[in-house]
């Protein structure tokens, strides 16, 4: 009886930790880049740099203006920190073929995919957008933020910087 116990003891313990491993991860969602091209939302990374995933759409003013003001310092934060920044459209099947042109209209230079029926939205729980979640390099979760305001991309920049300066340690939101 006392070896069942620490089995089960045992077994529980590395479900949580599966658990928590999973909490952190990228689902395995498929989104589409700007030409149409599946691929696998887990596979977003930057080879060991810390990156950013954001929910936008391009009805939503607030995304606009949050991703309008990261374009104007993101090589900036490339060169400063090596930050990759991942822009997921959740525009619907109506709107999503506006995004390519949307995009290139206003000259972003981030990479940018379309999550057009929203799979990679609720398996991450965004409730609504602007939604931003930044990633260690060995994709872990470490901090995210909802909605907009004047300024917010200064502390997603601040929290970047502390990610580089101390790799190690909990972000605090």
């Amino acid at each position: 009886m006392n070896k069942l116990i620490k089995i089960i003891v045992f077994l529980g313990i590395l479900f949580s930790i599966n658990l928590s491993a999973q909490e952190n991860a990228i689902p395995k969602v498929q989104i589409k880049d700007m030409y149409g091209k599946s691929i696998d939302a887990s596979t977003l990374n930057n080879e060991g740099k810390p990156f950013v995933i954001d929910f936008w759409a391009t009805w939503c003013t607030p995304c606009i203006r949050e991703l309008t003001n990261i374009h104007k310092v993101y090589e900036k934060w490339q060169q400063e920190t090596g930050v990759k920044f991942f822009a997921i459209s959740i525009d619907d099947s109506r709107t999503a073929k506006k995004v390519p042109q949307f995009v290139k209209g206003r000259g972003w230079k981030f990479d940018v995919y379309i999550d057009e029926n929203s799979d990679l939205k609720r398996a991450m729980n965004a409730a609504h957008p602007p939604q931003t979640y930044l990633y260690d390099g060995k994709g872990k979760l470490v901090w995210q933020h909802s909605g907009y305001a004047e300024g917010n991309e200064d502390e997603l920049y601040s929290k970047i910087k502390e990610l580089i300066e101390s790799p190690n340690q909990e972000i605090k939101n």
